[in-house]
C-alpha cells in the first residue's frame, strides 16, 4: 500500500472506536476479537502487577499464597499466559486479599 493510500484510511476518523475499527476490524471479526482479547489480558496483567506491588509481595510469595507457581504469575504479569477465571479469582482473593468483580457488556 502506498503512503497516500495508507494515510487516506485515517482521514475521516473522529474517535478512538473508529481508529480501532480501521486498525483491527469491526466488532465480531476474528482480528477484532483477537485485539480485544489481547487488550483485556494486558489490563489484567497490569492490575495484577500493581496489586502485587501494593501488597509488597514478590511473584514467588504471591504464587505460594495463591497455590500456583511463580512462572505462572510471571506469565500473567507479562500478558503471556492463558488464564482461567478460577485461578485469577484465587490469585486476587487468596493471594492478595482482594475481591474481583466482573462486568459483561
Amino acid at each position: 500500500m502506498n503512503k497516500t493510500k495508507e494515510m487516506n484510511k485515517y482521514k475521516n476518523i473522529t474517535d478512538f472506536e473508529q481508529l480501532i475499527e480501521v486498525e483491527h476490524g469491526k466488532i465480531g471479526t476474528e482480528s477484532r476479537n483477537k485485539y480485544e482479547e489481547n487488550a483485556q489480558m494486558f489490563i489484567i496483567s497490569e492490575m495484577l502487577k500493581e496489586a502485587r506491588k501494593e501488597a509488597k509481595m514478590t511473584q514467588e510469595q504471591l504464587a505460594e499464597k495463591a497455590g500456583t507457581k511463580k512462572s505462572y504469575i510471571s506469565k500473567l504479569e507479562n500478558a503471556k499466559g492463558n488464564i482461567q477465571l478460577s485461578t485469577l479469582i484465587r490469585i486476587f482473593e487468596q493471594g492478595l486479599n482482594r475481591r474481583i468483580g466482573l462486568t459483561f457488556l
